[in-house]
Protein backbone atom coordinates (compact mmCIF):
# COMPACT_ATOMS: atom_id res chain seq x y z
CA UNK A 1 0.00 0.00 0.00
CA UNK A 2 1.42 3.18 -0.84
CA UNK A 3 1.96 6.06 1.64
CA UNK A 4 2.74 9.23 1.30
CA UNK A 5 5.14 12.17 3.61
CA UNK A 6 4.23 15.35 2.07
CA UNK A 7 3.24 15.59 -1.62
CA UNK A 8 4.25 17.16 -4.19
CA UNK A 9 6.76 19.30 -2.43
CA UNK A 10 9.95 20.18 -4.26
CA UNK A 11 12.46 17.54 -1.73
CA UNK A 12 9.73 15.77 0.07
CA UNK A 13 9.57 12.17 -0.68
CA UNK A 14 7.32 9.57 -2.08
CA UNK A 15 7.51 6.32 0.51
CA UNK A 16 6.04 3.30 0.02
CA UNK A 17 7.28 -0.29 1.88
CA UNK A 18 8.37 -3.55 0.26
CA UNK A 19 8.47 -6.84 1.79
CA UNK A 20 5.76 -9.47 2.19
CA UNK A 21 4.26 -7.78 5.02
CA UNK A 22 1.44 -6.17 4.69
CA UNK A 23 1.07 -2.66 5.99
CA UNK A 24 -1.71 -0.57 6.30
CA UNK A 25 -1.39 3.06 5.57
CA UNK A 26 -0.92 4.33 8.94
CA UNK A 27 2.06 1.80 10.12
CA UNK A 28 3.75 2.84 6.39
CA UNK A 29 3.57 6.37 7.51
CA UNK A 30 4.96 5.58 11.07
CA UNK A 31 7.98 3.04 8.80
CA UNK A 32 8.25 6.31 6.63
CA UNK A 33 8.75 8.87 9.81
CA UNK A 34 11.10 6.71 11.63
CA UNK A 35 13.56 6.63 8.65
CA UNK A 36 12.96 10.48 7.80
CA UNK A 37 14.21 11.04 11.55
CA UNK A 38 16.72 8.73 11.62
CA UNK A 39 18.19 10.43 8.45
CA UNK A 40 17.42 13.67 9.69
CA UNK A 41 19.87 12.94 13.00
CA UNK A 42 22.54 11.29 11.16
CA UNK A 43 22.41 14.91 9.03
CA UNK A 44 22.69 16.75 12.66
CA UNK A 45 25.32 14.51 13.70
CA UNK A 46 27.51 15.63 10.11
CA UNK A 47 26.05 19.33 10.50
CA UNK A 48 27.81 19.69 14.31
CA UNK A 49 30.80 17.25 13.05
CA UNK A 50 31.41 19.72 10.33
CA UNK A 51 31.08 22.98 12.36
CA UNK A 52 33.42 21.18 14.75
CA UNK A 53 36.46 20.57 12.30
CA UNK A 54 36.27 23.62 11.01
CA UNK A 55 36.50 25.41 15.10
CA UNK A 56 39.60 22.91 15.36
CA UNK A 57 41.12 24.28 12.09
CA UNK A 58 40.67 27.76 13.15
CA UNK A 59 42.66 27.03 16.06
CA UNK A 60 45.28 25.25 14.74
CA UNK A 61 45.89 28.32 12.07
CA UNK A 62 46.05 30.66 15.17
CA UNK A 63 47.90 28.00 17.59
CA UNK A 64 50.67 28.02 14.62
CA UNK A 65 50.70 31.61 14.21
CA UNK A 66 51.29 32.16 18.27
CA UNK A 67 54.33 29.27 18.43
CA UNK A 68 56.32 31.41 15.72
CA UNK A 69 55.39 34.68 18.02
CA UNK A 70 57.51 36.07 20.85
CA UNK A 71 56.05 34.11 24.16
CA UNK A 72 56.06 37.68 26.19
CA UNK A 73 54.53 39.24 23.18
CA UNK A 74 50.53 40.50 24.24
CA UNK A 75 47.16 39.01 22.17
CA UNK A 76 43.89 39.27 22.85
CA UNK A 77 41.26 36.46 23.02
CA UNK A 78 37.49 36.24 23.16
CA UNK A 79 36.18 34.61 26.10
CA UNK A 80 32.71 34.57 26.33
CA UNK A 81 32.11 37.93 24.61
CA UNK A 82 34.69 39.68 26.27
CA UNK A 83 38.22 40.61 24.52
CA UNK A 84 40.84 39.51 27.29
CA UNK A 85 44.30 40.57 27.02
CA UNK A 86 47.02 37.88 27.55
CA UNK A 87 50.51 37.10 26.49
CA UNK A 88 51.24 33.84 24.13
CA UNK A 89 52.45 32.17 26.69
CA UNK A 90 49.32 32.06 28.55
CA UNK A 91 46.98 31.60 25.60
CA UNK A 92 49.10 29.10 24.14
CA UNK A 93 48.51 26.20 26.18
CA UNK A 94 44.94 26.58 26.60
CA UNK A 95 44.29 26.65 22.71
CA UNK A 96 46.34 23.23 22.45
CA UNK A 97 44.06 21.98 25.00
CA UNK A 98 41.01 23.61 23.26
CA UNK A 99 41.45 21.84 20.16
CA UNK A 100 42.68 18.63 21.66
CA UNK A 101 38.99 18.52 23.04
CA UNK A 102 37.53 19.31 19.59
CA UNK A 103 39.24 16.98 18.08
CA UNK A 104 38.11 14.39 20.58
CA UNK A 105 34.43 15.33 20.00
CA UNK A 106 34.47 15.27 16.78
CA UNK A 107 35.87 11.83 16.58
CA UNK A 108 33.17 10.96 19.22
CA UNK A 109 30.70 12.56 16.79
CA UNK A 110 31.88 10.79 13.74
CA UNK A 111 31.83 7.19 15.31
CA UNK A 112 28.16 8.35 16.63
CA UNK A 113 27.66 9.13 12.99
CA UNK A 114 28.56 5.74 11.58
CA UNK A 115 26.05 4.02 14.26
CA UNK A 116 23.31 6.13 13.28
CA UNK A 117 24.07 4.70 9.30
CA UNK A 118 24.36 1.05 10.69
CA UNK A 119 20.67 1.63 12.60
CA UNK A 120 19.78 3.79 9.06
CA UNK A 121 20.69 0.81 6.88
CA UNK A 122 19.27 -2.16 9.33
CA UNK A 123 16.46 0.12 9.56
CA UNK A 124 16.16 0.09 5.63
CA UNK A 125 16.37 -3.28 5.66
CA UNK A 126 13.76 -4.41 7.38
CA UNK A 127 11.11 -2.52 6.11
CA UNK A 128 13.02 -3.22 2.55
CA UNK A 129 12.82 0.73 1.96
CA UNK A 130 14.69 2.33 -1.45
CA UNK A 131 15.71 5.35 -2.87
CA UNK A 132 15.08 6.73 -5.57
CA UNK A 133 18.08 7.23 -7.78
CA UNK A 134 19.46 4.49 -6.13
CA UNK A 135 20.27 1.05 -7.95
CA UNK A 136 17.18 -1.46 -7.80
CA UNK A 137 14.81 1.37 -6.70
CA UNK A 138 11.77 0.69 -7.98
CA UNK A 139 8.39 3.36 -8.98
CA UNK A 140 4.96 3.17 -7.01
CA UNK A 141 3.66 -0.53 -7.54
CA UNK A 142 1.10 -2.20 -5.87
CA UNK A 143 0.21 -6.28 -6.24
CA UNK A 144 -3.11 -6.46 -7.98
CA UNK A 145 -3.86 -8.56 -4.49
CA UNK A 146 -2.83 -5.48 -2.59
CA UNK A 147 -1.02 -7.09 -0.22
CA UNK A 148 2.26 -6.17 -1.11
CA UNK A 149 3.59 -2.18 -1.72
CA UNK A 150 7.45 -1.16 -2.97
CA UNK A 151 8.83 1.88 -1.58
CA UNK A 152 10.88 4.80 -3.53
CA UNK A 153 11.69 7.68 -1.39
CA UNK A 154 12.64 10.08 -3.91
CA UNK A 155 15.19 12.81 -4.40
CA UNK A 156 13.13 15.24 -6.87
CA UNK A 157 15.03 18.27 -5.26
CA UNK A 158 18.50 16.85 -6.27
CA UNK A 159 17.22 15.58 -9.76
CA UNK A 160 15.90 18.59 -10.65
CA UNK A 161 19.66 20.67 -9.51
CA UNK A 162 21.28 17.68 -11.84
CA UNK A 163 18.57 18.18 -14.76
CA UNK A 164 19.70 22.07 -14.47
CA UNK A 165 23.05 21.49 -13.64
CA UNK A 166 23.82 18.78 -16.48
CA UNK A 167 21.13 19.50 -18.79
Amino acid sequence: MAASNGGDMPGSSKPTITGGKQLSGASAELVVAGFQRLRQEQRSLATKAAELEIEVNEHSLVIDALEEADPGRKCYRLIGGVLVERSVQDILPSLLCNREQLTKIVESLNTQMQAKGKELNNYRERYSIRIAGEEGATTHKTTASGDRAECVIGRRREQRQWKAYHG
